[in-house]
């Protein structure tokens, strides 16, 4: 019989990086409560026509990286590779126009069919943000600065380099896609066989392309910067204002861009160098045309996305788990009254492991292995005198403290929680 193992591209949360799962996650929570974001959850999968409306037929996601099947009841179904697409399904389906604007905190796991590598599983966890209903460069701002606090909370905004463009309105990206053509097409010969096929469909994303023969060709294509019209320039002008304002580092990548062409005016990505090829560790943009062209009443909106595995690569040290007291009841007796005595401690606030099997010293053993800060012992002497027997296991000392005092005094001294 095959040795049982995870699916390739999944792996196992064991407590320690669960912990630090948990630690991104809990930030990224108390900063957007910070910024008036509720949190929201949307089922882990969706029909698929929800994401190939958002994605697009032809991107590498639906066409290559998404997890679809047909379900029993013969309908197409496909696990979330993305947020967005869910909530603003979710917006739509459940009329929330009337409540605009709305601010969706979201977390949880994530589906593609990638090649895994350091930083990329196949399911992977992110945390996520989406603002609908803000038409101004001030929501734009608002996004960027709360993926900045959050990042800085986690302690890795210095590993970090936050970059940012624009890509205009829909009048500036019609002329910018004309100029693109034009370029690529005059290249043609020499693009991959990926970029030609996307040349017609969407030239955007021919600058996304990690074919080095098209690096070379897009190192000369022309700049979106060029073709911004009044409004684009004057609301990045805005976006730029707002952060110098605030005092947020950024810098301007105009290699920068997203493909589909409901995206607007700024897109941007925290980025590493500590990580190798994987990057970006927050990015996102606004999204002014999804919500139209999901089907939905024309809604603003802006959004991003943070891989909760690669923030907690790049966090430090974590302190440490808060320590246990650790109970070890000798006899009958004393297992009978532990077991209740654990159930008060732990309504106090207290972490308690219960040793309910071996010998003495085997559950001694136990209390330092889990690096228990304190040992309450409890045999036939300890109760016929109405106390326990309480060691601390840093220095060896013990003490006996009264059953009905232990409570309160292993709480003052300890602390619960």
């Amino acid at each position: 019989m095959a040795k049982l193992q995870p699916v390739r591209g999944t792996h196992d949360l064991l407590p320690e990086e669960a912990r630090r799962h948990q630690r991104v996650v809990d930030v990224a929570r108390e900063v957007g409560q910070r910024y008036g974001f509720a949190e929201m959850s949307t089922p882990v999968f969706e029909f698929t026509e929800v994401f190939k409306r958002t994605l697009g037929d032809t991107s590498d996601v639906v066409t290559k990286e998404m997890y679809t099947f047909t379900d029993r009841g013969g309908e197409s179904v496909t696990l979330r590779p993305e947020f967005t697409a869910g909530v603003v399904r979710s917006f739509i389906s459940e009329g929330l126009s009337q409540q605009l604007p709305v601010r969706f905190f979201s977390t949880g796991p994530l589906f593609r069919y990638e090649r895994p590598q350091k930083g990329r599983m196949r399911q992977f966890h992110q945390i996520n943000m989406e603002c609908l209903g803000i038409p101004e460069f001030q929501a734009d701002v608002e996004a960027l600065a709360m993926g900045h606090d959050i990042l800085q909370a986690l302690g890795v905004r210095k590993d970090t380099t936050l970059q940012i463009n624009s890509l205009g309105d829909s009048e500036s990206r019609a002329a910018y896609r004309a100029r693109l053509v034009e370029y690529f097409a005059a290249r043609a010969e020499n693009l991959s066989e990926d970029s030609r096929a996307r040349l017609d469909r969407n030239p955007l994303r021919i600058l996304d392309s990690k074919d080095e023969g098209d690096r070379k060709i897009v190192a000369g294509a022309p700049m979106l910067a060029d073709s911004l019209n009044e409004h684009s320039a004057t609301f990045f002008a805005g976006v730029r204002r707002g952060l110098d304002a605030l005092g947020i580092e950024y810098v301007v990548n105009q290699r920068l861009v997203r493909g589909l062409d409901y995206y607007t005016h700024t897109a941007f990505e925290f980025v590493t160098t500590a990580l190798g090829s994987q990057g970006a560790v927050m990015s996102g943009g606004r999204y002014d045309g999804l919500v139209g062209a999901m089907g939905g009443p024309p809604t603003p909106g802006i959004g991003w996305a943070g891989g909760i595995e690669r923030l907690a690569m790049l966090m430090g040290d974590l302190a440490a788990p808060r320590r246990t007291i650790s109970l070890v009841p000798i006899g009958d007796a004393g297992e009978a009254r532990a077991l209740v005595l654990a159930h008060t401690l732990r309504q106090q606030g207290l972490a308690v492991d219960l040793a309910a099997s071996g010998n003495i010293s085997k559950r001694m053993k136990r209390a330092d292995k889990i690096g228990a800060r304190a040992a309450v012992l409890l045999g036939d002497d300890e109760l016929a005198k109405g106390v326990a027997m309480v060691r601390d296991l840093a220095s060896g000392a013990q003490r006996e403290i009264a059953l009905d005092e232990l409570a309160t005094v292993l709480v003052r001294e300890n602390g619960a929680g």
